[in-house]
């Protein structure tokens, strides 16, 4: 029903139009900086006061992002407008003050079913605490907003709001838990979110026909046509990414510009020549090293610089093999091609490889990297500039190596911050993406300048393109094929 007081909140026509829409299953895709919590908290306290009023009690349920997420939903939308219509609806006053209060939410260790094909196995989940901002209102009624996952949503009851749902993770996972707790009784269910690509329960909710679901659209040029007071010129210029603002403000689908490597990208640096090593020119190598964890794919790419083109000449991936393998699969490599670079994953366990590395091939041609969030966006732009001019060959036909190449996404986060994550569906976890890009950054860092020890058991020095015939002596030969393009 209608609150039976005038709003005290001077809400944009938009957000007018979200909290006046009262269907039982609602969602709504809203520009960045559109104010999409600001109106759907508008409902929540509307329905609440007006329960309080009737001497109703209601309940809902706010699943956030993230723990920081929720608590902004209770300190920047609940609590002032809570106050704001306490503050003016004299009948409301009379009968005490609302509460908020931060409380705690406990899931005690349990077994879990997990099914992978036709088969399950039970796993031991352990006990967690998810911290819970709530509003008590003076009747019963209550609001409790905390950051999603599975058992938060089946373990509370009442309305239902998924704030920013499609970065949500796990989303299909916490909307099988979630929407037949709060469709049992018959309960509210509001969506909302910009878009984060296609691999999410948002977009398929958002986009299916007919599915009962009453749905809302505003981009920015509409919020502002509506009176967001935003410059939208400032906005686009201080983002500076084409794709992030298509997909915040204007609301693409951008399912490929997610792909860090869309298909057609990655399609047209293939070649026929790639992938060869019997094909080594005898060019200088760049070579980039993901070390194995557990399962993972350990991962050796060789690239060969031919004129200014990076061109494949071996990737090495092979799973579940010793430290003592890998060491001596690129010792291997060392010995076959010409390679002045080696950029290895140092992270975690990478830190002996990379030790024992430097020790036996040389200091100055050996570097570890310490993945962090910085250094693979570095890498993964550097990786990218390469395939966009067209300076890198990799091997044709390989569905595999796409597959992996293309399943590294580009994410960007409700504070504005690019992340880059794997989708989980590779062989692997992007080992191959991350070791061309370990092999493509040591080529943008040039050739090292080293020493190495000859068969002959003089010491040489390399220095220019000019002595590689005596450099290919002294190096009886390894180097493979003889002085190619360079």
């Amino acid at each position: 029903m209608s609150a039976p007081f005038r709003p005290v909140i001077d809400f944009l026509p938009y957000q007018k139009a979200w909290i006046e829409d009262d269907s039982r299953f609602k969602i709504g895709m809203f520009t960045r900086r559109g104010g999409k919590t600001f109106g759907s908290c508008g409902e929540i306290v509307n329905d609440c006061l007006s329960a309080e009023i009737d001497r109703r009690k209601v309940r809902w349920t706010i699943l956030s992002r993230s723990e920081n997420t929720a608590k902004e939903a209770l300190e920047d939308a609940l609590k002032p407008m809570t106050r704001a219509y306490y503050a003016v609806v004299s009948e409301l006053a009379k009968r005490g003050s609302p509460e908020f209060v931060q409380d705690e939410f406990h899931v005690p260790a349990h077994a879990k079913e997990v099914r992978q094909g036709d088969s399950s196995f039970m796993i031991e989940v352990p006990e967690a605490r998810y911290k819970t901002q709530e509003v008590h209102f003076p009747g019963g009624s209550r609001v409790v907003a905390l950051s999603a996952s599975p058992d938060a949503a089946r373990g509370f009851g009442g309305n239902l709001l998924l704030d920013e749902f499609a970065f949500h993770a796990d989303s299909r996972r916490i909307w099988g838990s979630a929407f037949p707790v709060a469709a049992r009784g018959g309960h509210k269910i509001r969506v909302i979110s910009t878009p984060n690509g296609k691999g999410n329960k948002f977009y398929e909710l958002m986009t299916t026909q007919d599915n009962g679901w009453s749905k809302h659209l505003v981009d920015i040029y509409e919020a502002v046509r509506q009176g967001l007071d935003v410059d939208i010129d400032e906005l686009k210029s201080g983002m500076a990414d084409q794709d992030a603002w298509a997909q915040e403000f204007e609301l693409a689908w951008l399912d490929e510009a997610s792909s860090w490597l869309d298909y057609d990208l990655i399609s047209s640096c293939e070649g026929n020549s790639a992938g060869i090593p019997e094909l080594y020119m005898g060019g200088p190598c760049f070579v980039g090293v993901d070390i194995a964890a557990r399962n993972d794919l350990f991962v050796i790419w060789v690239f060969e610089l031919v004129g200014d083109v990076l061109v494949t000449r071996e990737i090495i991936a092979k799973k579940r093999i010793s430290f003592a393998e890998q060491d001596e699969l690129l010792a291997r490599v060392m010995r076959q091609y010409r390679v002045v670079r080696v950029r290895m994953d140092q992270t975690g366990m990478g830190e002996k490889p990379v030790e024992d590395a430097k020790r036996r091939h040389g200091e100055d041609r050996v570097e570890g990297v310490l993945f962090s969030a910085a250094s693979k966006l570095d890498m993964a732009t550097t990786m990218k500039e390469r395939f966009q001019d067209r300076h890198v060959r990799i091997p044709a036909g390989d569905p595999v190596l796409r597959a992996d190449l293309h399943s590294i996404k580009s994410q960007v986060g409700v504070t504005g911050i690019r992340r880059l994550i794997a989708d989980g569906d590779s062989d692997g976890h992007a080992d191959r993406f991350w070791a061309g890009a370990l092999g493509i950054s040591a080529a943008e860092m040039g050739e090292a300048v080293y020493e190495y020890q000859g068969v002959s058991g003089t010491r040489s020095r390399y220095a220019a393109p000019d002595d590689d015939d005596d450099d290919e002596a002294a190096a009886g030969g390894r180097w493979g094929n003889g002085g190619g393009t360079w």
